[in-house]
């Protein structure tokens, strides 16, 4: 699961659940679901100046639903390490008809991406650590910039843990940056879930990102 091991890899790092330092927000200025939004962030969490590269790639480059044969489930949709919540936002912007997931260990985390959903009136966004998750609940998707530097002993537990929750023809989107490892996740999610049909959806200025979809029922 998404919680203690962290703790033993990174110490007072984004991933810490209580990092140390002031809590400071600021506002800053971003780009979600097509449109200028004023958000939150703060130090001691991911990416806090602005919408990292990565997680552009992922928002840029996710299917269109409306141009796909078989759009999948409709469903929830769970961001896993949501940061300040731009993944977790955006889906939430663009579906408001949709329960979306933000979750993450660190505390500091979990707090701005509340702020941002009621600053933005979302009231579809369900902000949780990892084991406030109800153990039943499935996802229609996966929407995810995973943090790597964890280690692969960690991300791959991560993994474990959420992936076996996709609903029968949900897909998870992850993008990973080529220079730390996409290649090699690939590969091992499709060698741990042959369930899965896992695949390269998109590549986009040194970053991939990664479908994995469950067979439908």
């Amino acid at each position: 699961m998404l919680a203690a091991g962290i703790l033993d890899c990174v110490n007072q790092h984004y991933f810490s659940e209580s990092p140390e330092g002031e809590f400071r927000p600021r506002e800053i200025e971003t780009l979600l679901a097509g449109s200028p939004r004023s958000v939150l962030t703060a130090g001691g969490v991911f990416s806090p100046d602005g919408l990292d590269r990565g997680t552009a790639v992922l928002l840029r480059e996710l299917p269109d639903p409306s141009q796909l044969e078989d759009a999948g489930p409709e469903g929830p949709i769970l961001d896993i390490g949501c940061g300040w919540g731009p993944i977790a936002l955006a889906a939430a912007l663009e579906h408001p008809g949709r329960e979306v997931w933000a979750v993450d260990v660190n505390e500091r985390s979990r707090e701005l991406t509340a702020r941002n959903a009621a600053r933005l009136e979302l009231g579809n966004v369900r902000v949780a650590a990892p084991e406030e998750v109800p153990p039943g609940l499935a996802f229609a998707e996966i929407r995810s910039n995973p943090p790597i530097r964890v280690g692969k002993e960690v991300l791959h537990g991560i993994l474990r843990e959420w992936l076996p929750r996709l609903l029968p023809g949900g897909a998870a989107y992850l993008v990973v940056a080529k220079h730390l490892g996409a290649d090699s996740l690939q590969r091992w999610i499709a060698a741990e879930f042959p369930e899965l049909e896992v695949s390269r959806a998109a590549r986009d200025k040194g970053f991939h990102v990664i479908e994995a979809r469950a067979p439908r029922a």
